[in-house]
């Protein structure tokens, strides 16, 4: 071997030593799921309960529209989630600094009015690494954009009358802004009245690119373009 092969050789081997050290060390930051996304929607939707006292079955009531209308306000326990899939898993984030309200007319959707926030400082996936990374300017940016928000501006099929302890679907039509960017989106979107809350549960997909960022990939390890955003709401009067 002569010379100038043996250093093209050496200079190869090193550039791979390079890449691949690189590669791990994305790897590692992006690798590992360590959020659960916790429901907040009742685990059951049978059409009735059991009487305690008698053990007879019984039909739940009905929500009245003076229980239901009225302005609702995040309380806490609600949480929103991040969700990206990677070539090796799905990995979520939580960010539970959320807050909003929610004006419900159920007997005329078109009086509806939704708005709500995220402080992107509270982002986190139980991994320090990564999730400083996404909060870098290549990123969400958060030092200069720290807030996500979330403006309703219409509501589809919802219903006028609600059963307590029973889930109803309808789809949430608005604008996400984040890094300043806005974005139209609907949500699919599910609800009920418990115990005097409104649990809202709802899930819409956007990319990286629709707010000017590039989905995260490497030599071993790559991320798609969709993100899944999910609200876990809970909301009192």
């Amino acid at each position: 071997m002569n010379k100038k092969t043996k250093t093209w050789v050496i200079s190869g081997v090193a550039a791979i030593a390079i890449l691949g050290g690189g590669g791990y060390y994305f790897a590692n930051s992006y690798m590992g799921n360590n959020v659960d996304i916790e429901q907040v929607l009742p685990a059951s939707t049978a059409a009735s309960t059991t009487d305690a006292g008698t053990g007879t079955a019984v039909a739940n009531e009905a929500a009245s529209t003076e229980q239901l209308n009225g302005d609702w306000t995040i309380s806490e326990g609600s949480k929103v989630y991040f969700s990206v899939t990677t070539s090796q898993e799905t990995v979520n984030f939580v960010d539970e600094q959320v807050s909003g309200t929610w004006a419900i007319h159920v007997d005329d959707a078109s009086q509806m009015k939704a708005e709500g926030q995220i402080e992107m400082s509270g982002i986190d996936s139980g991994n320090g690494q990564r999730d400083g990374h996404v909060k870098e300017a290549d990123f969400f940016d958060v030092s200069t954009h720290p807030q996500a928000t979330f403006t309703a501006t219409s509501f589809e099929g919802m219903p006028a009358e609600w059963t307590a302890g029973q889930t109803v679907d309808f789809k949430m039509n608005g604008t996400l802004t984040v890094k300043g960017v806005e974005k139209e989106v609907t949500f699919d979107a599910k609800a009920a009245y418990e115990n005097g809350q409104v649990l809202l549960s709802a899930t819409t997909t956007v990319t990286f690119e629709d707010f000017g960022m590039e989905n995260p990939h490497s030599v071993v390890l790559s991320t798609e373009n969709d993100i899944q955003v999910q609200l876990e709401l809970k909301l009192d009067k």
